[in-house]
Formats: structure tokens, sequence, C-alpha cells
């Protein structure tokens, strides 16, 4: 069975579907019985879509033009 501290470790790639089917079964068996770690997991996937949803700012003309020259350059 595998520990909190496993878990959070593993929460990323659990959340991206990454996982071996092995680890995130136990993944899963764990956050059955673990309020804590479900909380955690809860508490991961909101911040991910609150950040998904905020504007990207555009560059820096200057960062711009940087990136520009180097994808011109041979």
């Amino acid at each position: 069975m595998l520990k909190c501290v496993d878990v959070t470790e593993l929460a990323t790639d659990e959340m991206e579907g990454t996982l071996p089917w092995r680890k995130s079964l136990a993944v899963r068996l764990h956050l059955a019985i673990c309020s804590f770690c479900r909380r955690h997991f809860r508490q991961l996937r909101q911040s991910v879509g609150l950040l998904h949803d905020l504007p990207v700012p555009p560059p820096d003309a200057e960062v711009e033009e940087q990136i520009l020259a180097k994808l011109t350059q041979k």
C-alpha cells in the first residue's frame, strides 16, 4: 500500500495519465481510503484548472525579436 508521501509525489503523473496501470491502481486505492490525499488531489485539480483559464500575456517585443532571430538563423 502506498503512503501519503508516495501518492503526493505521483499526483501529477496520475492526473496526466502517465502512470503504469499498477501504480495508477495503487494511487486510486489509496485515494479511496485517505480523505487527506483526496483533498490534495481536488485542490491540485482546481489549481490546474484556474491556471489553465488565465490569459497568457504576449511576450515583450524585444523577447519576440530574439526568438524570431534565433528561428531564422541557419
